[in-house]
């Protein structure tokens, strides 16, 4: 299912009778009720556009509600409490003062006293000032469409739908937005730096059926990628488990905790320096073929995770790397901000300083029981489909009060009844002046090249028992190229 809860629609519901409250108690109507939906509609797409610049895709900035109900481990606790201990991103100055602007609601009511005191079932809502990272200027393109499927050509750099800071410069939004294809199903994701075929189904229907072919292993996906040095003529197969290490920052590795995979490789050509290798994962874990080639000691040539010299002399061939889990981490963030490249890994400096790095796994402790919590809430970027279990290899949430704390949001359940025209006042206003209460309002950052945005993996081929789509071979990919 492409984007669960994308589009929902809040059903309207008899007014509920207020009991009576005890002196200063404070009243906390019941959870709304949802219906089902996945479309992004036309007041989405309108709250801001994108302009070119550099060889690169920009969106310009815009307003954005997060939303999310009270978690359970707040019940209790002060919103001032929960902003300094869960959202360090920003000062407690910055949310006082967004408080004072009439940003903070609780319960659809203007929050001006931090000191308030969380109960379940409350409802949050922080207006934020939102910035993107620049993608490439490639566009997207459209190799087979008809009543069942989309099939497109997806370039580097674009996460498959909103996820952490992206929400704009993603595939499911420039399909609606300039392809005027809405209501889509994932079938299967690509990660964000990766290229190639990228399949969607129309109909819910179509994705369940497709599901099943998922499930009974009837799909086959083909790779290639450009890998450091002279690869093995033979065929290899790799079957190391794999284990995700920061969803935050999307770095994974080889260890005997993780999920048990396959991987089959095979040399296509080699021009004295870099070798051309085809891949066919027999398994769908995160960064399944870089963490595989990484292992065999032929990371992806220009790898922005797995390889790079945090990993230590060998880059992580068979497995050795002399840190821990945190020191890895640690390196590999501290090598992108020496080089300015924190975008290219997909985080911001307000991301880094947030406190969630510890609970970048999902903890079932954060979700108190029976409270209902997290009725409604979804994560910007779940890493599981909730219909089909299948890992999502662009997990990187963002935080729901506007830090980037690893904490479930309603990103994605926009203002019932804000109309497109609505949408593209705010969207003006918002893009026209600088925010006074905005911190990425006074930062200047360099932009990526174009060239920093492609990574040398591409999805070439896609089959199914009744289907097969197929991309161009890229160019990085042919034997008279040079690098």
């Amino acid at each position: 299912m492409a984007e669960s809860g994308s589009g929902d629609k809040e059903e309207a519901a008899p007014a509920p009778k207020k009991r009576r409250l005890a002196g200063g108690e404070r009243y906390v109507p019941p959870p709304r009720k949802l219906s089902t939906g996945v479309s992004f509609g036309m007041e989405h797409f309108a709250e801001t556009s994108y302009y070119f610049e550099g060889g690169l895709r920009k969106v310009r900035p815009y307003y954005f509600d997060f939303r999310t109900y009270c978690k359970g481990r707040w019940v209790g606790r002060s919103l001032l409490d929960v902003f300094s201990t869960e959202f360090r991103a920003q000062p407690i100055d910055y949310y006082r003062a967004a408080a004072r602007a009439g940003r903070l609601r609780l319960n659809e009511e203007p929050v001006r006293d931090l000191d308030i005191v969380l109960k379940n079932n409350d409802f949050l809502r922080n207006t934020v000032h939102r910035h993107e990272p620049p993608v490439t200027a490639q566009p997207i393109r459209v190799l087979a469409e008809d009543s069942a499927v989309v099939v497109v050509d997806k370039p580097s750099s674009l996460p498959v739908h909103p996820c952490g800071r992206f929400r704009h410069n993603t595939v499911i939004f420039i399909l609606g937005k300039e392809h005027g294809l809405k209501e889509l199903h994932t079938i299967h994701r690509l990660d964000r730096m990766t290229s190639g075929v990228l399949m969607f189904a129309k109909t819910l229907e179509v994705s369940k059926r497709m599901d099943e072919q998922v499930r009974e292993r009837q799909l086959e996906k083909e790779y290639v990628c450009r890998v450091v040095g002279e690869f093995p003529e033979h065929e290899v197969v790799c079957e190391e488990p794999i284990l995700v290490v920061s969803y935050k920052v999307g770095v994974c590795r080889v260890d005997p905790r993780g999920k048990p995979c396959q991987t089959f490789f095979r040399r296509l050509s080699y021009n004295g320096r870099s070798s051309v290798v085809r891949c066919v994962p027999r398994t769908g874990r995160t960064h399944q073929i870089r963490v595989h080639l990484q292992y065999l000691g032929h990371p992806i040539l220009n790898d922005p995770i797995y390889n790079m010299d945090a990993w230590g002399p060998q880059r992580g061939k068979g497995g050795k790397v002399d840190k821990t889990d945190e020191e890895l981490l640690k390196a590999l963030v501290e090598e992108h901000r020496s080089k300015q490249s924190l975008d290219i890994l997909g985080v911001s400096e307000e991301d880094l300083s947030s406190s969630a790095e510890g609970k970048d796994r999902d903890d079932p402790s954060d979700r108190s029981k029976p409270a209902q919590a997290d009725l409604v809430s979804t994560s910007s970027c779940p890493a599981r489909d909730p219909q089909r279990g299948a890992e999502d290899p662009e997990r990187n949430p963002a935080g729901p009060l506007g830090s980037s704390a690893s904490l479930e949001v309603l990103d994605k359940k926009e203002e019932l009844g804000a109309s497109e025209t609505q949408s593209r006042q705010r969207a003006e206003e918002a893009s026209e002046e600088k925010d006074p209460l905005c911190p990425e309002c006074r930062v200047t950052r360099r932009d990526p090249s174009p060239k920093e945005l492609v990574m040398y993996l591409h999805a070439l081929r896609y089959k199914g028992a009744e289907f097969e789509y197929c991309s161009k071979m890229p160019q990085w990919a042919m034997e008279d190229w040079e690098e």
